[in-house]
């Protein structure tokens, strides 16, 4: 009976129906199974939801990438351009090679065999350090790595990219390898404005200078190319394919003269030479009229296609530095000083004292008596010295800027009251920074106006114990210039599209009037005698009004290993003013450290080739040189000795290699070349045109005469200006050159006081 029940309660399962042999199952175990089997259908139910709801669009993402190559397209990067149109940055067509290294293997029946797929990687690498000039390892554990891209090389050029594309057609490699157009930046001039144009980074972003400053502008937006592509990598013909075409950047042409560059940059770093300036040197040329800066140089420089390597001045002990030591370095060779560094004017900051207190009606320009000294100014117990101890006695404004006389600007700035001085540093801009259109401007640095006693208020008249931009100073003085009136300065000029050919200008900016227009007129006077009888005499240019004023700032006691600075600020010409030009030269080590000794020569030198070049008129004044001028003749392709002839009757003399019977294959000067009686022509015959050179002397502190004779014992001709002693020459002192290189000098009257 118990077992009838029991049997009641089971299922017997025939599995053999022929030979009748059956299984039973219990209920509670069917249960069990179809609980068993209903909880993996959920399980599946649920990971088909996940897949569906939570992946899907990952999956769907990922297929995409799998199934389609995304092309960047670079948009072309605009060209900087200068005022005359001459390209100074600008952007090339170049290739980037990437590569995919799961698609890179080599397949047998279907299955990746390992060990050829890395013989395959190995050849692989050695072609990409051959061609490209990399690192074999480097390259190995890019093809090797884990990732669904590796860049192996970035904006090469043409030529080395096609012979990749015959390599790996020979050998079959192709899959795997991405070849993508891309842009690359080039400076056709190397170190020509560096510090101003700045440079692009690797994916042509700006860095710095213009280039940073106008980004959004250069930069353009890029396209790109999306093709459906098979597992190899290989794109699929006759699939659809979207293009996106890229917009190029707009164009830029600066107010930057590249000739008038080119000429600041030359004398900037002869001066920096010269005068062994630890800390360098720049220079700003700004028209007053307009805002727009013509020149503006840091030396030393850098050259732009090369921005990461050290120049001489900071690769003293570089291998070992630490990185951040290495970059902070190069960041110090990036700054344009002019813009971003500030510094203590000195005595070039009396022009803005002046102009203070004539506005006012506190002073005249010549009324004699107004202020004397003494040797020494004493304020609230300490003495102030003048540069001439013996003092200047008696002076009138004119006498006291002439002079640089440090009491009478302390008297002065007595005059004038710490209020209103802070009222008109405020008109000129000191407080603020100038506007002008380049990246992280530096400011100022002055004490608070209720911080101002006595003492601070003797320095601040002349220039001393607070800290400005050189681009501050220029642009308040350029408001002189300009009969009172502030524009704000700029370095671009147009903005270009190059799709439409749509040009848009900046136009001047006119800020405010700051002094009067007789005001202005009165310290422009006063600045032309600063020149003419005062210590700026250096700065004179034959044949123009030159205004002007030295600076010598002492050592900040605070910073006393920065030194002194040597300044010097000028305008021309004085009537209608177009030029206002500031050089300072850092921590200067040679004889003098003097802004009229050291730093007029300079601008003199700049503004000697840039007033003609500007077409400027001259005041009809004639070199100081009575020399009469020779036109060297032509006489290559003659004999030697016909061309001696001729060289002899024309006035001048001669130096050869050759033979007599010879014919000159080459003369220096070329003809045409105007020289002083007696210069030197030097000659070369055929099969002897191996270069004599000399080595130039130093002129400096010696007579006309005096030079001449230097010169004649070396082959080399001379072209002055001006009369008295040497002060400057091109080129400078130590330079090799070729015999028949003219020397040019200027000359000045030796002056003593007023200088700094």
């Amino acid at each position: 009976m118990c077992r009838e029940k029991q049997m009641s309660n089971s299922k017997i399962v025939p599995i053999n129906k022929k030979n009748k042999i059956y299984i039973k199952v219990s209920g509670k175990k069917l249960i069990l199974l179809l609980i068993v089997l209903l909880i993996l259908f959920s399980l599946l139910i649920v990971r088909i939801g996940y897949i569906q709801f939570i992946q899907g669009a990952w999956l769907k993402e990922r297929e995409y990438k799998q199934s389609t190559s995304n092309t960047v397209i670079s948009a072309k990067r605009g060209t900087i351009y200068d005022a005359n149109g001459k390209a100074l940055a600008i952007s090339a067509a170049v290739d980037t090679v990437s590569v995919n290294p799961e698609y890179i293997n080599v397949k047998k029946d279907g299955v990746i065999d390992k060990e050829e797929t890395t013989k395959l990687k190995e050849k692989m690498a050695k072609a990409f350090a051959d061609i490209f000039e990399l690192d074999y390892d480097e390259v190995y554990n890019k093809l090797t790595s884990d990732k669904s891209v590796e860049t192996i090389v970035s904006k090469v050029e043409a030529d080395k990219v096609n012979v990749l594309q015959e390599w790996l057609k020979d050998n079959d490699a192709t899959a795997g390898v991405n070849i993508d157009e891309d842009t690359k930046r080039y400076y056709p001039y190397d170190n020509l404005a560096s510090n101003l144009l700045g440079f692009c980074g690797t994916s042509n972003q700006g860095l710095d200078g213009i280039e940073l400053s106008y980004d959004s502008i250069l930069k353009g937006t890029n396209g790109k190319l999306t093709t459906a592509i098979s597992v190899t990598q290989d794109a699929i013909p006759d699939q659809n394919q979207q293009y996106i075409a890229p917009e190029d950047g707009s164009n830029i042409y600066l107010t930057i003269d590249s000739n008038i560059q080119s000429i600041v940059e030359k004398y900037l770093k002869q001066a920096v030479e010269e005068n062994n300036c630890a800390r360098g040197g720049n220079a700003i040329i700004m028209n007053p009229t307009n805002g727009e800066i013509l020149a503006m140089a840091t030396y030393p420089d850098y050259n732009l296609n090369d921005p990461y390597t050290p120049n001489q001045t900071i690769i003293d002990g570089w291998d070992g530095l630490s990185t951040q030591e290495q970059t902070d370095r190069l960041y110090t060779m990036w700054r344009n000083r002019a813009v971003l560094d500030n510094y203590e004017p000195g005595s070039t900051f009396k022009v803005i004292t002046a102009s203070i207190a004539l506005e006012e009606n506190i002073v005249e320009t010549d009324t004699r008596g107004d202020f004397y000294c003494s040797g020494v100014q004493q304020v609230s117990g300490i003495n102030i010295k003048c540069a001439n101890q013996n003092g200047h006695g008696s002076q009138s404004l004119r006498n006291a800027l002439e002079n640089s006389c440090n009491p009478a600007l302390i008297q002065l700035g007595q005059k004038i009251g710490a209020n209103t001085f802070f009222k008109y540093l405020d008109a000129f801009g000191f407080f603020n920074k100038t506007g002008i259109d380049l990246p992280s401007e530096g400011e100022s640095s002055f004490w608070g106006e209720s911080s101002v006693g006595p003492v601070e208020l003797a320095t601040m008249s002349f220039g001393q114990r607070f800290t400005i931009t050189p681009m501050q100073l220029v642009k308040a003085v350029c408001a002189i210039a300009n009969n009172g009136v502030m524009v704000t300065p700029h370095v671009v000029k147009e903005i270009e599209n190059p799709e439409t050919g749509t040009i848009k200008t900046i136009e001047t900016n006119q800020e405010k009037q700051v002094i009067s227009s007789a005001t202005a007129q009165k310290m422009k006077s006063i600045m032309q005698s600063v020149v003419e009888d005062g210590g700026g005499s250096h700065a004179k240019v034959i044949g123009y009004t030159i205004g002007g004023k030295t600076g010598t700032s002492e050592p900040d006691p605070n910073h006393p290993e920065n030194g002194f600075v040597a300044s010097f600020l000028a305008i021309a010409p004085v009537e209608n003013t177009k030029l206002v030009t500031l050089v300072n030269l850092y921590k200067p080590q040679g004889t003098s450290h003097y802004g009229g000794t050291i730093t007029a020569p300079a601008v003199s030198q700049m503004l000697s080739e840039i007033l003609p070049y500007l077409g400027i008129p001259s005041n009809g004044e004639n070199s100081e040189d009575t020399n009469k001028l020779i036109s060297v003749p032509d006489v290559q392709n003659k004999t030697l000795a016909e061309a001696q002839r001729i060289i002899k009757e024309a006035g001048l003399d001669y130096s050869y290699v050759g033979n007599s019977d010879e014919i000159v294959s080459e003369q220096v000067p070329k003809a045409g070349t105007q020289l002083v009686s007696a210069g030197v022509v030097k000659l070369y015959t055929r099969g002897n045109e191996e270069r004599v050179s000399q080595t130039v002397p130093d002129l400096k502190g010696v007579s006309l005469a005096q030079a001449k004779i230097m010169l004649k014992a070396k082959n080399l001709n001379i072209s002055s200006k001006g009369t008295g002693i040497v002060i400057a020459q091109d080129p400078i002192a130590g330079t090799s050159v070729d015999e028949g290189t003219i020397i040019n000098v200027t000359l000045q009257e030796e002056i003593t006081q007023g200088q700094h």
